[in-house]
């Protein structure tokens, strides 16, 4: 098994209120988990208007499926309009067994 979690900082430079960064980050959320059947969650900034943190977390049976899974979320968080990525961080798991 092998696993990753990234951390996805985005900007929001068109939202005015906590509503307004609810109404573009629900369907982002939404469009990541039926992309690749992810785990995603807001993970910080959750009071800041303009700014967000997106969890992601990934597994997949072997090394090169779990580099694929990522280049993926990586490309679908690039495309998004309304969001400038400010900075992406990746993490590998450690599988308990060795």
């Amino acid at each position: 098994m092998h696993a990753a979690a990234l951390c996805v900082e985005v900007h929001i430079g068109a939202s005015g209120s906590l509503k307004e960064k609810r109404r573009v980050l629900r369907p982002f959320l939404e469009g990541l988990r039926r992309l690749a059947s992810v785990s995603v969650a807001e993970v910080d900034h959750h009071d800041t208007w303009q700014r967000a943190a997106i969890g992601v977390a990934l597994v997949a049976p072997d090394a090169g499926g779990l580099e694929r899974l990522i280049e993926m979320v990586r490309r679908y968080v690039d495309e998004q309009l309304e969001l400038t990525v400010v900075a992406v961080t990746v993490t590998y798991l450690e599988d308990p067994r060795g």
